[in-house]
């Protein structure tokens, strides 16, 4: 059997499963699913997993072979409204558990967090989402998405979806580190927005590590507030310091900054109080290096000297790319943007469906061989990823039809890796798109 039939058969048995009990999944588990009508919770379920960017009404169409027998979109809605999104998001969990196969980094795992806002259907009156810049503007509304991402093996292990005015990506981060178990060492590697003493805790409190870019010794930052302990003739460092972390602001606290950090009342700090827990020591690595002739980087970790010198720790941190160019595949090649719903409730759903089919789709693309050894190429190639998740959609979709051979197709869809290519970054103005236009 192909790997890309195991897969299918993994992510079908799990939804057969949740069938079977499908009551745990349903907001009124005595009535929900328990008469048989076109739309069973196996149905719903693989329907929603499948979608793409179009209207509705050309999804169903689609996706019924274009039959007379088509449900309405109406009754898809209806049907949908009973299922909870933790139905998905508990889908999402067991899958990604199912196909997890790590790919170690030197016998460590590398694990990328980020975040990432979604424009949802324009809604004034939700107050947990909506934005508006100027009183007589039309205002939008956000959600954001917190995920933890595997480099190596390019699947997502955990996400948390916060509405965007209630957004904490350090709360999130330190909730994703929690729940992470794992027998693997594990190093968590983030960007600026994540400099955080909470965070760094947390993950020393899992026995893990962390590599975490923060502001320059120029800027108001953790590095900054630790340059007395750094070198001071020095552009380029890579030292080893001691903070003791404390909410108590004595005389002996402030009377030896180099040793003591006061943590302000309204700062989240999960391993503080006044009582119990006063102090605690923090050690962590702070490498200072350029990548211009004026510009310098830092580096916040807890990764030993011996096993990770300067130049990895400067190549763990440009691997953390691969979860910014994860969301891009996943927001417009998967179509993470186009929503089919207003209700919050219905965009979760598709949140975590979209989710399960990026890691679907990346497990059977890494089992993919891309042929290398042809004589007349110039370059070296890489699988086309919008191409190849193209076809796997097709390939989860089809119910009873012959299965096409996913990974032959996929290895003929390639592109020229060509080093060194550079485009500025055009930012634009995102929006939610419109109901009413979509492709057809």
């Amino acid at each position: 059997m192909n790997y890309s039939k195991t897969v299918k058969n993994k992510l079908l048995s799990i939804i057969d499963q949740m069938d079977r009990v499908h009551w745990l999944f349903t907001r009124n588990p005595n009535t929900d699913f328990c008469r048989t009508k076109k739309w069973s919770f196996t149905d719903i379920m693989r329907f929603i997993l499948a979608m793409e960017g179009k209207a509705i009404k050309d999804e169903l169409l689609e996706h019924f072979n274009f039959s007379k027998n088509t449900p309405s979109g109406a009754s898809f809605n209806q049907r949908r409204a009973q299922i909870l999104p933790e139905a998905f998001e508990f889908l999402f969990n067991e899958f990604t558990h199912t196909i997890s196969q790590p790919k170690l980094y030197h016998g460590y795992r590398l694990l990328a967090c980020d975040g990432s806002d979604l424009n949802i259907a324009h809604n004034p009156d939700d107050e947990t989402t909506y934005f508006q810049s100027t009183p007589d503007s039309k205002g939008f509304n956000q959600i954001h998405l917190n995920a933890l991402y595997d480099l190596r093996s390019r699947t997502y292990i955990d996400a948390i979806i916060q509405p965007s005015r209630m957004e904490n990506e350090c709360k999130a981060m330190c909730d994703m580190v929690d729940c992470y178990v794992s027998e693997y060492k594990t190093i968590f590697i983030a960007d600026r927005g994540y400099e955080n003493y909470n965070i760094f805790a947390h993950i020393n409190e899992k026995h893990h590590f962390y590599l975490i870019r923060v502001k320059d010794l120029r800027s108001n930052g953790i590095a900054s507030s630790a340059r007395s302990l750094l070198p001071k003739n020095k552009e380029c460092f890579d030292e080893t310091i001691s903070i003791t972390l404390t909410r108590k602001q004595t005389k002996e606290v402030k009377a030896n900054p180099e040793k003591y950090r006061i943590i302000m009342k309204e700062t989240p700090f999960d391993f503080l109080d006044l009582y119990d827990n006063k102090f605690y020591e923090i050690r962590m690595r702070i490498v200072r290096f350029p990548i211009s002739e004026d510009n310098y980087e830092c580096i916040i970790t807890n990764l030993p000297k011996d096993e990770f010198s300067s130049e990895k720790i400067k190549e763990l941190y440009h691997m953390r790319w691969g979860i910014e160019t994860s969301f891009r595949e996943l927001k417009y090649a998967i179509g993470l943007v186009n929503f089919h719903a207003k209700k919050l409730d219905y965009i979760k759903q598709e949140i975590w469906a979209r989710m399960i089919l990026y890691n679907f789709c990346e497990a059977i693309t890494m089992h993919t061989i891309v042929n290398q050894k042809v004589a007349h190429r110039k370059h070296a190639y890489q699988l086309n990823y919008t191409r190849a998740i193209h076809i796997c959609r097709h390939f989860l979709s089809i119910k009873k039809e012959a299965p096409p051979d996913v990974e032959f197709l996929i290895s003929k869809e390639l592109l020229p890796i060509r080093p060194g290519r550079k485009d500025p970054r055009k930012v634009k103005v995102q929006t939610a798109i419109s109901f009413l236009y979509r492709v057809a």
